[in-house]
């Protein structure tokens, strides 16, 4: 029988395992952490925040009283409001679903104030793909003093995290875990099919059953810059480290040689200056890229004996067979 604890370390143990700048690179990030924790005085360790111990993502987290509370279903999804947790006890209340556990995607109270604590993993991963780190670390250190002071002062940024409470839900966000378990996914799968061509990466990810599933519904994988016929040059991954990065980032891109970017989504500013700097942009959709890690996830749970209810938004694909 598994707990939420269980399954919340079983997330973040696959997200450092899945991470595109490798295991050791995180450990090694987490253990420069708790040293720095270790040197504080007293008083600035009753304010720190000790899930940064153990967890390197902080815009995942779990909100419940009981954390080892036994958990044999879970509903599942991109997006948690109050909505799907009223959904959840309409479910509960008339069918007998007896859900043990909401699970959303998108953060979710502190892990939403805290989204800016992991976008600079997109500077580790443009250095990987040739952008001098200096560089990279510079370009995006604007752009997270902007996430940092925006979200909280806009964001209603506790109401689902108390709704739940006030149902009784244990509620759980998993966010850049996640987005590491598709980059890492499409990652592998880019390598190996070597794809020369815009039009070849295309048809590649179009074969993904979410991604297929999302074709009639007209939110298929998409070519926003670039043409079909056009070399790909080197292709990066832009699908974790929180939001959009800076915009400014594609004309060091563009110097450090890469030519094709792939991502989940992008502001047409950002995409306009990715074509200016002659990049081709594959757009494959945020909720469908999500729905790729979430069941990657969701399909260790299911090996474990544990049902999955998925809503808002989650195309729900088991790439298992079940013994």
């Amino acid at each position: 029988m598994i707990t939420i604890k269980n399954i919340y370390d079983l997330a973040i143990k696959m997200g450092i395992e899945s991470d595109l700048r490798g295991k050791d690179f995180v450990l090694k990030q987490l253990k420069k952490t708790k040293e720095k924790y270790q040197k504080l005085p007293k008083e600035k360790k009753e304010e720190f925040d000790k899930e940064k111990l153990t967890n390197p993502y902080s815009d995942s987290r779990v909100f419940a009283s009981n954390s080892d509370k036994k958990v044999n279903k879970i509903m599942a999804g991109i997006d948690i409001d109050t909505a799907e947790l009223l959904l959840a006890k309409y479910l509960n209340d008339s069918s007998g679903k007896k859900i043990d556990l909401v699970l959303g995607h998108h953060p979710l109270g502190r892990a939403l104030n805290d989204i800016h604590g992991v976008m600079h993993l997109q500077a580790d991963i443009l250095a990987q793909y040739g952008v001098p780190i200096n560089i990279a670390e510079s370009v995006m250190r604007p752009r997270i003093n902007e996430i940092a002071r925006g979200v909280f002062q806009m964001a209603n940024y506790d109401r689902t995290v108390q709704a739940a409470g006030l149902l009784g839900f244990p509620l759980m966000c998993l966010h850049t875990p996640v987005d590491n378990l598709v980059a890492n996914f499409l990652d592998k799968m880019i390598k190996k099919e070597e794809p020369e061509t815009v039009g070849e990466v295309l048809k590649l990810l179009n074969s993904i059953p979410e991604y297929k599933q999302a074709i009639p519904k007209k939110a298929g994988p998409q070519i926003v810059a670039g043409r079909k016929e056009a070399r790909v040059g080197k292709i990066t991954l832009d699908f974790t480290g929180g939001t959009n990065g800076a915009k400014e980032i594609f004309e060091h891109s563009s110097r450090a040689g890469i030519g094709t970017v792939v991502a989940m989504h992008m502001r047409e500013e950002w995409r306009k200056e990715a074509e200016k700097h002659h990049i081709n942009v594959i757009i494959c959709g945020d909720t469908q890229s999500d729905s790729i890690g979430m069941n990657l996830f969701l399909d260790e749970l299911e090996k474990k004996g544990v049902e999955i209810i998925p809503c808002s938004g989650l195309i729900r694909v088991k790439r298992f067979k079940k013994q």
